[in-house]
Protein backbone atom coordinates (compact mmCIF):
# COMPACT_ATOMS: atom_id res chain seq x y z
CA UNK A 1 0.00 0.00 0.00
CA UNK A 2 1.52 3.15 -1.24
CA UNK A 3 2.33 5.82 1.66
CA UNK A 4 0.66 6.47 4.75
CA UNK A 5 -2.97 5.17 4.32
CA UNK A 6 -5.67 7.83 3.65
CA UNK A 7 -7.56 7.81 7.03
CA UNK A 8 -4.92 8.65 9.06
CA UNK A 9 -5.03 12.03 7.10
CA UNK A 10 -8.49 12.57 8.87
CA UNK A 11 -7.64 12.04 12.46
CA UNK A 12 -7.10 14.76 14.93
CA UNK A 13 -4.55 14.77 16.43
CA UNK A 14 -2.74 13.20 13.74
CA UNK A 15 -3.04 9.14 14.45
CA UNK A 16 0.73 8.67 13.09
CA UNK A 17 3.75 9.89 14.31
CA UNK A 18 6.32 12.25 12.96
CA UNK A 19 8.41 9.20 12.88
CA UNK A 20 5.87 6.77 11.53
CA UNK A 21 5.13 9.12 8.78
CA UNK A 22 8.16 9.12 7.56
CA UNK A 23 8.67 5.35 7.69
CA UNK A 24 5.87 5.27 5.34
CA UNK A 25 6.72 7.88 3.25
CA UNK A 26 10.53 7.07 3.28
CA UNK A 27 10.53 3.25 2.96
CA UNK A 28 6.77 2.71 1.63
CA UNK A 29 6.55 -0.06 3.76
CA UNK A 30 4.84 -1.86 6.65
CA UNK A 31 5.98 -3.48 9.87
CA UNK A 32 8.57 -2.59 12.29
CA UNK A 33 11.78 -1.88 10.77
CA UNK A 34 14.40 -4.26 10.28
CA UNK A 35 17.97 -4.66 8.94
CA UNK A 36 17.92 -6.99 5.17
CA UNK A 37 18.28 -10.78 5.55
CA UNK A 38 21.89 -10.34 4.57
CA UNK A 39 22.80 -8.12 7.43
CA UNK A 40 23.51 -8.80 10.73
CA UNK A 41 24.94 -6.11 12.28
CA UNK A 42 23.28 -5.31 15.69
CA UNK A 43 21.66 -1.93 15.98
CA UNK A 44 20.06 0.17 18.75
CA UNK A 45 16.69 -0.18 19.07
CA UNK A 46 14.05 2.66 19.69
CA UNK A 47 13.58 2.60 23.49
CA UNK A 48 9.96 3.33 24.03
CA UNK A 49 8.57 1.41 20.59
CA UNK A 50 11.43 -1.40 20.52
CA UNK A 51 12.07 -1.09 16.50
CA UNK A 52 14.80 0.14 14.56
CA UNK A 53 14.88 3.38 13.70
CA UNK A 54 15.38 5.42 10.04
CA UNK A 55 18.28 6.93 11.13
CA UNK A 56 19.89 3.53 12.69
CA UNK A 57 19.36 1.87 9.66
CA UNK A 58 20.89 4.85 7.46
CA UNK A 59 24.25 4.93 10.04
CA UNK A 60 24.08 1.14 9.48
CA UNK A 61 24.03 0.81 5.53
CA UNK A 62 26.41 3.93 5.43
CA UNK A 63 29.29 1.65 7.45
CA UNK A 64 28.72 -0.71 5.25
CA UNK A 65 29.58 1.09 2.26
CA UNK A 66 26.24 1.87 0.82
CA UNK A 67 25.68 5.50 -0.53
CA UNK A 68 22.25 6.90 0.63
CA UNK A 69 20.21 8.22 -2.28
CA UNK A 70 18.36 11.27 -0.45
CA UNK A 71 16.62 14.90 -1.63
CA UNK A 72 19.00 17.26 -1.17
CA UNK A 73 17.59 20.37 0.99
CA UNK A 74 16.72 23.33 -0.81
CA UNK A 75 16.98 22.01 -4.28
CA UNK A 76 13.43 21.33 -5.22
CA UNK A 77 13.60 17.58 -5.48
CA UNK A 78 11.45 17.13 -1.89
CA UNK A 79 8.42 17.51 -3.46
CA UNK A 80 7.06 18.98 0.00
CA UNK A 81 9.61 21.99 -1.22
CA UNK A 82 7.55 22.88 -4.14
CA UNK A 83 6.08 25.91 -4.53
CA UNK A 84 2.50 26.64 -3.48
CA UNK A 85 1.35 26.78 -6.66
CA UNK A 86 2.46 23.69 -7.74
CA UNK A 87 1.47 21.72 -4.53
CA UNK A 88 -1.96 23.61 -5.10
CA UNK A 89 -2.64 22.38 -8.82
CA UNK A 90 -1.72 18.86 -7.62
CA UNK A 91 -4.46 19.15 -5.01
CA UNK A 92 -7.05 20.22 -6.66
CA UNK A 93 -5.86 17.99 -9.92
CA UNK A 94 -6.09 14.79 -7.63
CA UNK A 95 -9.44 16.05 -5.61
CA UNK A 96 -10.99 16.36 -9.10
CA UNK A 97 -10.16 12.43 -9.88
CA UNK A 98 -11.65 11.20 -6.16
CA UNK A 99 -14.60 13.51 -7.40
CA UNK A 100 -15.16 11.78 -11.16
CA UNK A 101 -14.85 8.40 -9.11
CA UNK A 102 -17.53 9.59 -6.19
CA UNK A 103 -19.87 11.11 -8.78
CA UNK A 104 -19.74 7.68 -11.30
CA UNK A 105 -20.78 5.36 -7.64
CA UNK A 106 -23.92 7.74 -7.51
CA UNK A 107 -24.89 9.78 -10.27
CA UNK A 108 -26.46 6.85 -12.28
CA UNK A 109 -29.00 6.41 -9.63
CA UNK A 110 -31.04 9.40 -10.84
CA UNK A 111 -32.87 7.55 -13.09
CA UNK A 112 -32.37 3.90 -13.12
CA UNK A 113 -36.10 3.16 -14.59
CA UNK A 114 -35.24 4.90 -17.72
CA UNK A 115 -32.16 1.79 -18.59
CA UNK A 116 -35.12 -0.77 -17.24
CA UNK A 117 -37.47 0.18 -19.19
CA UNK A 118 -35.88 0.89 -22.84
CA UNK A 119 -34.03 -2.98 -22.64
CA UNK A 120 -37.38 -4.38 -20.63
CA UNK A 121 -35.14 -5.91 -17.56
CA UNK A 122 -36.05 -6.39 -14.51
CA UNK A 123 -35.02 -3.24 -12.00
CA UNK A 124 -32.78 -5.64 -9.77
CA UNK A 125 -30.79 -6.24 -13.31
CA UNK A 126 -30.56 -2.47 -13.71
CA UNK A 127 -29.09 -2.08 -10.49
CA UNK A 128 -26.28 -4.07 -10.69
CA UNK A 129 -24.75 -1.28 -12.64
CA UNK A 130 -24.18 0.55 -9.11
CA UNK A 131 -23.39 -2.74 -7.86
CA UNK A 132 -20.16 -4.05 -9.85
CA UNK A 133 -19.03 -0.29 -9.70
CA UNK A 134 -18.97 -0.28 -6.15
CA UNK A 135 -17.16 -3.64 -5.75
CA UNK A 136 -15.06 -2.20 -7.85
CA UNK A 137 -13.94 -0.06 -4.81
CA UNK A 138 -13.04 -2.86 -2.75
CA UNK A 139 -11.03 -4.97 -5.44
CA UNK A 140 -9.09 -2.24 -7.32
CA UNK A 141 -6.65 -1.11 -4.87
CA UNK A 142 -4.83 -4.61 -4.30
CA UNK A 143 -4.13 -4.08 -7.59
CA UNK A 144 -3.14 -0.84 -8.40
CA UNK A 145 -1.62 0.00 -4.98
CA UNK A 146 1.01 -2.30 -5.08
CA UNK A 147 1.90 -1.19 -9.01
CA UNK A 148 2.42 2.84 -7.76
CA UNK A 149 4.89 1.59 -5.83
CA UNK A 150 6.88 0.37 -8.37
CA UNK A 151 5.99 2.94 -11.10
CA UNK A 152 4.58 5.76 -9.00
CA UNK A 153 1.32 7.58 -8.87
CA UNK A 154 1.54 9.49 -11.87
CA UNK A 155 1.25 6.49 -14.43
CA UNK A 156 -1.46 4.68 -11.88
CA UNK A 157 -3.61 7.60 -12.16
CA UNK A 158 -3.59 8.30 -16.38
CA UNK A 159 -3.33 4.67 -16.65
CA UNK A 160 -6.72 4.22 -14.39
CA UNK A 161 -8.36 7.46 -15.73
CA UNK A 162 -8.43 6.64 -18.88
CA UNK A 163 -9.73 3.36 -18.49
CA UNK A 164 -12.46 4.83 -16.35
CA UNK A 165 -13.25 7.08 -19.25
CA UNK A 166 -13.07 4.29 -21.91
CA UNK A 167 -15.35 2.08 -20.22
CA UNK A 168 -17.80 4.61 -19.64
CA UNK A 169 -18.77 5.19 -23.40
CA UNK A 170 -20.22 2.51 -23.93
CA UNK A 171 -22.41 2.78 -20.89
CA UNK A 172 -23.92 5.87 -22.95
CA UNK A 173 -24.18 4.08 -26.16
CA UNK A 174 -25.09 0.66 -24.68
CA UNK A 175 -27.74 -1.60 -27.21
CA UNK A 176 -28.39 -3.52 -24.34
CA UNK A 177 -28.51 -4.31 -20.42
CA UNK A 178 -25.46 -6.71 -20.92
CA UNK A 179 -23.22 -3.97 -22.08
CA UNK A 180 -24.56 -1.34 -19.80
CA UNK A 181 -23.99 -3.79 -16.39
CA UNK A 182 -20.42 -5.09 -18.22
CA UNK A 183 -19.41 -1.49 -19.00
CA UNK A 184 -19.77 -0.48 -15.79
CA UNK A 185 -18.33 -3.50 -13.31
CA UNK A 186 -15.28 -2.68 -15.75
CA UNK A 187 -15.58 1.35 -15.07
CA UNK A 188 -15.63 0.86 -11.46
CA UNK A 189 -12.73 -1.73 -11.42
CA UNK A 190 -10.64 0.70 -13.13
CA UNK A 191 -12.04 4.28 -11.05
CA UNK A 192 -10.45 2.62 -7.84
CA UNK A 193 -6.88 4.16 -8.06
CA UNK A 194 -7.44 7.48 -6.92
CA UNK A 195 -9.76 6.46 -3.72
CA UNK A 196 -6.34 4.54 -2.79
CA UNK A 197 -3.86 7.33 -3.95
CA UNK A 198 -4.71 10.69 -3.39
CA UNK A 199 -4.83 10.52 0.25
CA UNK A 200 -1.22 10.13 -0.29
CA UNK A 201 -0.49 12.50 -2.86
CA UNK A 202 -1.60 15.22 -0.89
CA UNK A 203 1.01 13.74 2.43
CA UNK A 204 3.35 13.60 -0.26
CA UNK A 205 3.67 17.50 -0.77
CA UNK A 206 2.34 19.23 2.54
CA UNK A 207 3.44 18.73 5.87
CA UNK A 208 1.08 18.16 8.91
CA UNK A 209 0.61 21.34 9.69
CA UNK A 210 0.18 22.75 5.87
CA UNK A 211 -2.99 20.12 5.65
CA UNK A 212 -5.42 21.68 7.31
CA UNK A 213 -6.98 23.68 3.75
CA UNK A 214 -6.05 20.78 1.50
CA UNK A 215 -6.91 17.97 3.46
CA UNK A 216 -10.72 19.78 3.64
CA UNK A 217 -11.24 20.29 0.27
CA UNK A 218 -10.02 16.47 -0.52
CA UNK A 219 -12.36 15.56 2.23
CA UNK A 220 -15.14 17.55 0.50
CA UNK A 221 -14.72 15.36 -2.69
CA UNK A 222 -14.92 12.15 -0.79
CA UNK A 223 -17.45 13.03 1.65
CA UNK A 224 -19.60 15.19 -0.37
CA UNK A 225 -19.03 13.41 -3.98
CA UNK A 226 -21.68 10.41 -3.23
CA UNK A 227 -23.85 12.64 -2.18
CA UNK A 228 -23.72 15.73 -5.11
CA UNK A 229 -24.27 12.38 -7.51
CA UNK A 230 -28.23 11.92 -6.98
CA UNK A 231 -28.09 15.80 -6.96
CA UNK A 232 -27.57 16.23 -10.35
CA UNK A 233 -28.45 13.23 -11.40
CA UNK A 234 -32.27 13.71 -11.14
CA UNK A 235 -32.23 16.86 -13.09
CA UNK A 236 -30.62 15.10 -16.10
CA UNK A 237 -32.34 12.23 -16.04
CA UNK A 238 -35.54 14.12 -15.92
CA UNK A 239 -34.55 16.48 -18.43
CA UNK A 240 -32.42 14.74 -20.87
CA UNK A 241 -32.87 10.99 -20.13
CA UNK A 242 -30.52 8.18 -18.79
CA UNK A 243 -28.09 8.37 -21.56
CA UNK A 244 -27.12 11.35 -20.84
CA UNK A 245 -26.06 10.67 -16.93
CA UNK A 246 -23.39 8.51 -18.75
CA UNK A 247 -22.43 10.70 -21.36
CA UNK A 248 -21.77 14.16 -18.60
CA UNK A 249 -19.84 11.31 -16.40
CA UNK A 250 -17.87 10.29 -19.80
CA UNK A 251 -16.91 14.21 -20.43
CA UNK A 252 -16.00 14.76 -16.67
CA UNK A 253 -13.87 11.80 -16.99
CA UNK A 254 -12.35 12.93 -20.09
CA UNK A 255 -11.67 16.12 -18.52
CA UNK A 256 -10.05 14.73 -15.28
CA UNK A 257 -7.96 12.75 -17.09
CA UNK A 258 -6.30 15.81 -19.64
CA UNK A 259 -5.52 16.94 -15.56
CA UNK A 260 -3.44 13.53 -15.09
CA UNK A 261 -1.34 14.24 -17.77
CA UNK A 262 0.38 17.21 -16.23
CA UNK A 263 -0.06 15.55 -12.47
CA UNK A 264 3.54 15.60 -11.80
CA UNK A 265 5.28 12.28 -9.75
CA UNK A 266 4.91 12.70 -5.90
CA UNK A 267 5.83 9.75 -4.15
CA UNK A 268 8.78 10.28 -2.39
CA UNK A 269 10.55 6.24 -2.73
CA UNK A 270 9.94 6.79 -6.78
CA UNK A 271 11.32 9.93 -7.08
CA UNK A 272 14.36 8.60 -5.19
CA UNK A 273 14.50 5.23 -6.88
CA UNK A 274 14.76 7.41 -10.21
CA UNK A 275 17.66 9.80 -8.74
CA UNK A 276 19.47 6.72 -7.78
CA UNK A 277 19.13 5.03 -11.34
CA UNK A 278 20.47 8.40 -12.73
CA UNK A 279 22.99 8.45 -10.41
CA UNK A 280 24.52 4.67 -10.80
CA UNK A 281 24.22 5.10 -14.71
CA UNK A 282 26.50 8.77 -14.59
CA UNK A 283 28.64 7.06 -12.09
CA UNK A 284 28.85 3.53 -12.35
CA UNK A 285 28.63 2.90 -8.98
CA UNK A 286 26.48 0.50 -8.11
CA UNK A 287 26.17 1.64 -4.33
CA UNK A 288 24.47 4.40 -4.50
CA UNK A 289 21.03 3.14 -3.49
CA UNK A 290 18.08 4.21 -1.48
CA UNK A 291 16.89 3.47 1.84
CA UNK A 292 13.95 1.79 0.38
CA UNK A 293 15.97 -0.13 -2.64
CA UNK A 294 17.32 -1.77 0.28
CA UNK A 295 14.55 -2.52 3.08
CA UNK A 296 11.53 -3.43 0.86
CA UNK A 297 9.91 -6.66 2.07
CA UNK A 298 7.21 -8.34 0.47
CA UNK A 299 3.65 -8.05 2.26
CA UNK A 300 2.77 -11.40 3.98
CA UNK A 301 0.26 -10.98 5.92
CA UNK A 302 -3.57 -9.13 5.33
CA UNK A 303 -5.16 -7.83 8.76
CA UNK A 304 -8.45 -9.25 8.96
CA UNK A 305 -10.69 -6.64 10.70
CA UNK A 306 -13.74 -7.00 11.35
CA UNK A 307 -15.70 -3.51 11.37
CA UNK A 308 -18.97 -3.70 11.45
CA UNK A 309 -19.93 -0.07 11.83
CA UNK A 310 -17.90 1.23 8.68
CA UNK A 311 -19.44 -1.44 6.53
CA UNK A 312 -23.23 -0.86 8.13
CA UNK A 313 -22.68 3.31 7.77
CA UNK A 314 -21.34 2.52 4.19
CA UNK A 315 -24.39 0.34 3.23
CA UNK A 316 -26.60 2.46 4.53
CA UNK A 317 -25.79 5.27 2.12
CA UNK A 318 -25.70 3.71 -0.82
CA UNK A 319 -29.26 2.39 0.82
CA UNK A 320 -30.62 6.11 1.02
CA UNK A 321 -29.57 6.24 -2.71
CA UNK A 322 -32.54 4.09 -3.00
CA UNK A 323 -34.88 4.43 -0.64
CA UNK A 324 -35.13 8.40 -0.77
CA UNK A 325 -36.35 7.71 -4.10
CA UNK A 326 -39.33 5.71 -2.72
CA UNK A 327 -40.23 8.26 0.33
CA UNK A 328 -40.14 11.20 -2.21
CA UNK A 329 -40.82 9.87 -5.62
CA UNK A 330 -43.45 7.01 -5.13
CA UNK A 331 -45.03 8.12 -1.66
CA UNK A 332 -44.95 11.78 -2.16
CA UNK A 333 -45.07 12.28 -5.88
CA UNK A 334 -41.78 14.53 -6.29
CA UNK A 335 -40.23 14.83 -9.71
CA UNK A 336 -37.16 13.04 -10.00
CA UNK A 337 -34.93 16.44 -9.79
CA UNK A 338 -36.34 17.25 -6.73
CA UNK A 339 -35.46 14.15 -5.35
CA UNK A 340 -32.30 14.44 -6.28
CA UNK A 341 -31.86 18.00 -4.63
CA UNK A 342 -33.09 16.02 -0.71
CA UNK A 343 -29.62 14.71 -0.90
CA UNK A 344 -28.67 18.48 0.26
CA UNK A 345 -29.75 17.20 3.41
CA UNK A 346 -27.01 14.92 3.89
CA UNK A 347 -24.41 16.88 2.36
CA UNK A 348 -25.48 19.39 5.05
CA UNK A 349 -24.97 16.91 7.79
CA UNK A 350 -21.65 15.83 6.43
CA UNK A 351 -20.00 19.47 6.46
CA UNK A 352 -21.67 19.72 10.08
CA UNK A 353 -19.59 16.73 11.19
CA UNK A 354 -16.44 17.94 9.33
CA UNK A 355 -16.83 21.47 11.30
CA UNK A 356 -16.95 20.35 14.50
CA UNK A 357 -14.09 16.70 14.36
CA UNK A 358 -11.59 19.27 15.24
CA UNK A 359 -12.78 19.86 18.61
CA UNK A 360 -11.86 15.88 19.54
CA UNK A 361 -8.82 16.93 19.62
CA UNK A 362 -8.92 18.57 22.98
CA UNK A 363 -10.93 15.49 24.09
CA UNK A 364 -8.10 13.37 22.89
CA UNK A 365 -5.87 15.25 24.83
CA UNK A 366 -7.69 15.73 27.79
CA UNK A 367 -8.06 11.94 28.10
CA UNK A 368 -4.48 10.93 27.41
CA UNK A 369 -3.20 12.74 29.72
CA UNK A 370 -1.25 10.08 31.52
CA UNK A 371 -0.67 8.39 28.17
CA UNK A 372 -1.83 7.86 24.41
CA UNK A 373 -4.14 4.87 23.71
CA UNK A 374 -5.87 4.46 20.83
CA UNK A 375 -9.30 3.93 22.61
CA UNK A 376 -8.98 7.79 23.30
CA UNK A 377 -10.41 8.01 19.80
CA UNK A 378 -13.58 6.61 20.13
CA UNK A 379 -15.56 9.37 21.71
CA UNK A 380 -17.04 10.28 18.44
CA UNK A 381 -17.52 6.67 17.59
CA UNK A 382 -19.89 7.08 21.17
CA UNK A 383 -21.54 10.23 19.81
CA UNK A 384 -22.58 8.28 16.57
CA UNK A 385 -23.98 5.00 17.36
CA UNK A 386 -26.05 7.01 19.75
CA UNK A 387 -27.30 9.50 17.11
CA UNK A 388 -27.79 7.00 13.98
CA UNK A 389 -30.47 5.00 15.44
CA UNK A 390 -32.27 8.32 16.14
CA UNK A 391 -31.63 9.17 12.50
CA UNK A 392 -32.92 5.80 11.04
CA UNK A 393 -36.03 6.03 13.83
CA UNK A 394 -37.02 9.65 11.91
CA UNK A 395 -36.44 8.16 8.35
CA UNK A 396 -38.38 5.46 8.76
CA UNK A 397 -41.42 7.24 10.79
CA UNK A 398 -41.66 10.30 8.56
CA UNK A 399 -40.80 8.84 5.08
CA UNK A 400 -43.23 6.16 5.20
CA UNK A 401 -46.39 8.42 5.21
CA UNK A 402 -47.45 10.93 2.40
CA UNK A 403 -49.25 13.27 5.02
CA UNK A 404 -45.98 14.05 7.12
CA UNK A 405 -44.31 16.95 5.69
CA UNK A 406 -41.17 15.97 3.67
CA UNK A 407 -39.28 17.77 6.28
CA UNK A 408 -38.79 15.05 8.23
CA UNK A 409 -37.50 12.70 6.18
CA UNK A 410 -34.57 15.70 5.65
CA UNK A 411 -33.85 16.12 8.68
CA UNK A 412 -32.98 12.22 9.44
CA UNK A 413 -30.48 12.43 6.06
CA UNK A 414 -28.70 15.62 8.04
CA UNK A 415 -28.36 13.54 11.27
CA UNK A 416 -27.50 10.66 9.43
CA UNK A 417 -24.93 12.81 7.14
CA UNK A 418 -23.26 13.76 10.25
CA UNK A 419 -23.72 10.86 12.48
CA UNK A 420 -21.49 9.09 9.38
CA UNK A 421 -19.03 11.15 9.25
CA UNK A 422 -18.30 10.88 12.66
CA UNK A 423 -18.21 7.08 12.99
CA UNK A 424 -16.35 7.05 9.90
CA UNK A 425 -13.52 9.16 11.00
CA UNK A 426 -13.14 8.01 14.74
CA UNK A 427 -13.49 4.13 13.31
CA UNK A 428 -10.68 4.31 11.01
CA UNK A 429 -8.43 6.59 13.22
CA UNK A 430 -9.00 3.57 15.89
CA UNK A 431 -7.86 1.01 13.05
CA UNK A 432 -4.80 3.38 12.55
CA UNK A 433 -4.21 3.86 16.07
CA UNK A 434 -4.06 -0.39 16.74
CA UNK A 435 -2.42 -1.65 14.04
CA UNK A 436 -0.11 1.51 12.95
CA UNK A 437 2.32 -0.42 11.93
CA UNK A 438 0.44 -2.50 9.48
CA UNK A 439 -2.15 1.07 8.98
CA UNK A 440 -2.36 0.60 5.40
CA UNK A 441 -3.22 -3.01 5.06
CA UNK A 442 -6.05 -2.91 7.90
CA UNK A 443 -7.29 -0.21 6.00
CA UNK A 444 -7.42 -2.14 2.54
CA UNK A 445 -9.09 -5.61 4.94
CA UNK A 446 -11.44 -2.56 5.81
CA UNK A 447 -11.79 -0.99 2.45
CA UNK A 448 -12.61 -4.68 0.97
CA UNK A 449 -15.29 -5.64 3.25
CA UNK A 450 -17.24 -2.39 3.58
CA UNK A 451 -17.40 -2.17 -0.64
CA UNK A 452 -18.63 -5.84 -1.00
CA UNK A 453 -21.09 -5.20 1.83
CA UNK A 454 -22.35 -1.56 0.16
CA UNK A 455 -21.96 -3.20 -2.85
CA UNK A 456 -24.78 -5.67 -2.51
CA UNK A 457 -27.58 -3.08 -1.26
CA UNK A 458 -28.98 -1.85 -4.40
CA UNK A 459 -30.03 -5.93 -4.86
CA UNK A 460 -32.36 -5.96 -2.11
CA UNK A 461 -33.19 -2.18 -0.75
CA UNK A 462 -36.47 -1.71 -3.38
CA UNK A 463 -37.72 -5.44 -2.78
CA UNK A 464 -36.83 -5.04 0.81
CA UNK A 465 -38.93 -1.59 1.22
CA UNK A 466 -41.83 -2.80 -0.90
CA UNK A 467 -42.03 -6.03 1.11
CA UNK A 468 -42.02 -5.04 4.32
CA UNK A 469 -43.26 -1.45 3.44
CA UNK A 470 -41.51 1.56 4.00
CA UNK A 471 -41.86 2.43 7.99
CA UNK A 472 -40.91 -1.67 9.04
CA UNK A 473 -38.20 -1.54 6.93
CA UNK A 474 -36.74 1.51 8.30
CA UNK A 475 -37.05 0.12 11.40
CA UNK A 476 -35.90 -2.91 10.78
CA UNK A 477 -32.44 -0.60 10.14
CA UNK A 478 -32.85 1.58 13.33
CA UNK A 479 -32.94 -1.75 15.41
CA UNK A 480 -30.01 -3.03 14.05
CA UNK A 481 -28.42 0.52 14.46
CA UNK A 482 -28.98 0.11 17.79
CA UNK A 483 -27.74 -3.53 18.65
CA UNK A 484 -24.73 -2.70 17.31
CA UNK A 485 -24.29 1.13 19.11
CA UNK A 486 -22.95 -0.67 21.95
CA UNK A 487 -20.07 -1.87 20.06
CA UNK A 488 -18.14 1.23 20.63
CA UNK A 489 -18.25 1.72 24.39
CA UNK A 490 -17.35 -2.07 24.64
CA UNK A 491 -14.21 -1.52 22.67
CA UNK A 492 -13.40 1.24 24.83
CA UNK A 493 -14.05 -0.89 27.83
CA UNK A 494 -12.06 -3.96 26.39
CA UNK A 495 -10.10 -2.97 24.04
CA UNK A 496 -6.69 -3.09 25.39
CA UNK A 497 -7.41 -6.37 26.25
CA UNK A 498 -8.46 -7.46 22.84
CA UNK A 499 -5.37 -6.00 21.92
CA UNK A 500 -2.96 -8.13 23.84
CA UNK A 501 -4.07 -11.09 21.47
CA UNK A 502 -2.52 -9.44 18.35
CA UNK A 503 0.92 -9.74 17.65
CA UNK A 504 0.18 -7.43 15.17
CA UNK A 505 -2.01 -4.36 17.33
CA UNK A 506 -0.15 -1.60 19.51
CA UNK A 507 0.85 -2.19 22.88
CA UNK A 508 -0.23 0.81 24.37
CA UNK A 509 -2.38 0.83 27.23
CA UNK A 510 -4.50 3.60 29.30
CA UNK A 511 -3.37 4.86 32.01
CA UNK A 512 0.48 3.82 31.60
CA UNK A 513 2.00 6.57 33.54
CA UNK A 514 3.96 8.32 30.98
CA UNK A 515 2.73 11.71 29.12
CA UNK A 516 1.55 12.13 25.81
CA UNK A 517 4.09 13.74 23.61
CA UNK A 518 2.46 16.08 21.21
CA UNK A 519 4.70 15.04 18.17
CA UNK A 520 3.80 11.57 18.99
CA UNK A 521 0.93 9.34 19.26
CA UNK A 522 2.04 6.19 21.74
CA UNK A 523 2.68 3.58 19.88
Amino acid sequence: MPSEPLEAEFAFPPALSPAQEEEYRTLDTEGPLALSRHHTNTLVNDKDNDRVSIHDLKEHYKHDGIHLVEFEPGKGEDPREWGFGRKWFITASTSFLCLAVALGSSIVTGDLEGPAKEFHAPQEMINLTVTLFVIGFGFGPLLFAPLSEVVGRKPIYSISIFLYFIFTLPSALAPNRATLIVSRGLAGLAASAPMCNVGGSVADIWAVKERGMPMAIFSGTIFLGPCIGPLIGGWIGERAGWRWLYWVLFIFTGVCFIFTLFIPETLAPVLLNRKAARLRKETGDDNNKTLEELERAPLLETLQIAISHLSFVYALLYLLFFAFPIAFGEIRGFSPGITGTTFVSIMIGVIAALAVMPYQEKIYHRVTADGSFPEARLYPMMLGAIILPIALFIFAFTGAYRHVHWIGVCVSGTIFGFSMIVLYIAANSYIVDSYSDYAASAIAAKTLMRSCLGAVVPLFVTQMFHAMKFQYAGLLLALVACVIGPMPFIFYRFGGQIRKRSSRATTAQRGQGFKSDPNATGH
